[in-house]
């Protein structure tokens, strides 16, 4: 397949990454089939796109009429074998979990054409774990975007040994041709590159809130203070979403889950994924939405308490 034939993205999973991916696409020109296995998942990412439509014109990032033209683009379907007819790429983005990811490339190997590339948006699994399952491991790599896409546009290409380079020629030109800012990986690495660092500094963040060390507002103070990001670790847990850093955790720590201080952090994220505060997805995470703690002018210099003139 040349870089020409691409034509109609599949994105499996209609989630956060699988939504905001999918509108990059369809506003740059491709026919986007979004699918997802749950109707409810279906229901909710339609009416994120509609959001989007409304919100990008309403910033004067597209005009009226394309916005509405990179809508008609996008269709939902819950049904795999109309989802995967004539798919010139898939992109995966489902739950952060080897084996499910597994069965998905599986089930769409028997449903796509043979031609078709297949690509996983995994944040922390290596391709090569994958490649086997997909039934065309020589077309297959890992294509990883960051949130929000149109924002943070960023796109990893990290193939695995057997990955044909040609693929990761069309993957490089293809992200280009997206408004993204295309790193090629010279060999497999969990976390790719950026998410490799930011992980470093989320998890130092936990621990310090999990051994009682700082609070939640405080650690992020202390980062916003001194990089004068206007984000904290824990604004952009909540912004990747609270469920899916348990599961990059849980996939981690499994082997040093006897360590109290693996055990602690885990538990942190654990507690908020059991009382449903995912994160800005679900209204509450470390920080209440829309309208968190963070984004208040006067967060960083928090609470002074009582000063005396003297």
């Amino acid at each position: 397949m040349r870089f020409e034939d691409v034509q109609r993205i599949l994105m499996v999973g209609s989630g956060t990454m699988g939504r905001q991916a999918g509108w990059q696409f369809a506003t740059h020109g491709y026919d986007v089939v979004l699918y997802d296995v749950s109707d409810r998942a279906l229901r909710e990412a339609e009416a994120t796109l509609d959001d989007l439509a409304r919100d990008f014109t309403g910033s004067g990032l597209l005009t009226e009429a394309e916005a509405s033209e990179a809508r008609a683009r996008i269709q939902v379907e819950g049904d795999a074998a109309k989802a995967a007819r004539e798919a010139s790429l898939v992109s995966e983005s489902v739950l952060e979990n080897l084996e499910l990811k597994r069965r998905v490339f599986a089930r769409f190997h028997d449903l796509c054409p043979p031609e078709t590339i297949f690509t996983t948006n995994t944040s922390s699994l290596l391709p090569s774990k994958i490649a086997r399952s997909t039934g065309r491991p020589g077309r297959f790599c890992a294509f990883h975007f960051h949130q929000p896409v149109w924002e943070s546009n960023v796109v990893d290409i990290m193939p695995h040994p057997g990955t044909d380079p040609e693929v990761v020629t069309l993957l490089h030109h293809l992200a280009v041709r997206i408004d993204q800012v295309p790193i090629v990986l010279g060999k497999e690495s969990s976390g790719y590159a950026f998410n490799a660092m930011l992980d470093g500094v989320l998890s130092a963040a936990m621990q310090l809130r999990a051994e009682g060390i700082a609070t939640v507002e405080d650690v992020d103070r202390a980062w916003m203070g001194v990089t004068k990001m206007p984000i904290g670790p824990f604004g952009v847990l909540d912004l990747v979403g609270i469920d899916l850093a348990h599961d990059v955790v849980t996939q981690k720590t499994n082997l040093a889950a006897f360590l109290p201080r693996v055990r602690r952090l885990r538990n942190l994220l654990k507690a908020k994924v059991d009382a449903g505060e995912l994160g800005i997805k679900s209204g509450k995470g470390f920080y209440e939405y829309p309208e968190p703690a963070y984004q208040r002018p006067d967060f960083v210099a928090g609470p002074r308490g009582d000063q005396d003139d003297a």
